[in-house]
């Protein structure tokens, strides 16, 4: 693990802690419209706006506001199991609305390949700050410790985000 990030709880306590963690909608979420994008390798333009709210509210507007084609081009280039890693999270951000947490939203639901979310939670559970600006360089560390931590622990990443997030929320203090 790198060590910049360092897990503010023992190992042994991510699946007690993502047993805590309770999302409504995520179910139905990740049952539909994350279950067919995967299955497709893009995301049609509902689907995205689904997931982009779950994630937040707050750019719905602007989410809401790009073509459903150029969704459906930018995801598809996004998913492809042979797109980098960079090009896969950076291409998310052309779509407007869509910052680096939203887009590791994207991939951690839809990729085949194990991706972390990008949240100021998690972050906090590995004693990271939330950087000013995300840069690939953060990202492909931030992804390395976690793809680290849940083969150690032998859990999925969906498990060890959901442990992250709530330990965040049980414990850290209002800034």
């Amino acid at each position: 693990m790198s060590r910049d990030f360092k897990l503010r709880f023992p190992i042994a306590n991510i699946p007690k802690y993502a047993g805590l963690y309770d999302s409504p909608g995520e179910a139905e979420l990740i049952a539909g419209p994350v279950a067919r994008a995967r299955t497709r390798g893009r995301l049609t333009y509902e689907e995205f706006v689904a997931i982009g709210k779950w994630k937040s509210q707050r750019p719905r507007q602007r989410q809401a506001a790009n073509p459903p084609a150029f969704v459906e081009e930018v995801t598809r280039i996004a998913l492809a199991r042979d797109t980098s890693p960079r090009l896969a999270i950076e291409v998310l951000t052309l779509l407007s609305g869509i910052e680096w947490p939203t887009a590791s939203v994207i991939l951690h639901f839809c990729h085949q390949d194990p991706y972390p979310i990008l949240d100021f939670r998690a972050l906090w559970s590995l004693t990271v700050d939330v950087p000013t600006s995300y840069t690939f360089d953060f990202w492909a560390r931030y992804c390395e410790c976690a793809r680290q931590l849940a083969q150690r622990a032998k859990v999925d990443m969906r498990t060890l985000d959901r442990a992250l997030w709530k330990y965040s929320e049980m414990r850290q203090r209002a800034a």
